[in-house]
């Protein structure tokens, strides 16, 4: 049997980073993707080869800040926190997500 592909639609990313971030607190990257992960009952996967290159944009738009710190695991990594303008864009990318799922539930009850 074929594996199944969960990869994310294009654009959404950010904002399941974005939400993640806003309702759980600062993350370190391995957690975010776990966090996403389990939060969707395992049908949505993030590899890292998408999400650190992600976070380093939103870091650069000013929508994450990152800060060093100890994981769990005594281990050190980049602790991401959404910033205020990151919750600007969070509801801006929560807002399209709407539209877009509305026009796609549209075409298919229409179908």
């Amino acid at each position: 049997m074929p594996r199944r592909r969960n990869d994310i639609l294009y654009g959404t990313l950010q904002l399941l980073v974005l939400e993640t971030l806003d309702t759980r607190g600062p993350l370190h990257g391995y957690a975010i993707t776990s966090a996403i992960q389990s939060s969707s009952a395992d049908l949505l996967r993030v590899e890292e080869g998408s999400l650190y290159p992600a976070l380093r944009r939103m870091e650069q738009q000013g929508w994450l800040e990152a800060t060093w710190g100890t994981t769990e695991k005594n281990r050190e990594a980049r602790f991401y926190e959404i910033t205020r303008a990151g919750k600007a864009q969070l509801a801006r990318e929560r807002e399209t997500w709407e539209r877009v799922t509305e026009g796609v539930q549209r075409v298919l009850s229409y179908a």
